[in-house]
């Protein structure tokens, strides 16, 4: 599983795992977590550009954006529970 760091708005460092990703209407999303399992806190980032082939991330702060998202993991990751 990909490990990677991505920096907040508040400029702070999360070491995350990516634990899937999906594309919808040609936007790239990432579900990641602090741990492998998954057992923690988990982040939906969407890509917002591309700088010398790394990706640009953010949060997705929309509360519709974010449940339609939700909604395309949880039915890739069905024994996963979202709370």
């Amino acid at each position: 599983m990909d490990k990677t760091t991505f920096t907040d708005e508040n400029g702070e460092e999360l070491e995350l795992f990516i634990l899937e990703e999906t594309e919808i209407k040609e936007i790239k999303y990432i579900l990641a977590a602090e741990d492998e399992d998954g057992d923690s806190t988990a982040y939906i980032l969407k890509e917002t550009g591309t700088d010398d082939g790394q990706s640009t991330y953010e949060m997705v702060d929309d509360d519709v954006e974010f449940d339609a998202v939700r909604k395309v993991f949880e039915e890739l990751l069905e024994d996963t529970d979202f709370e």
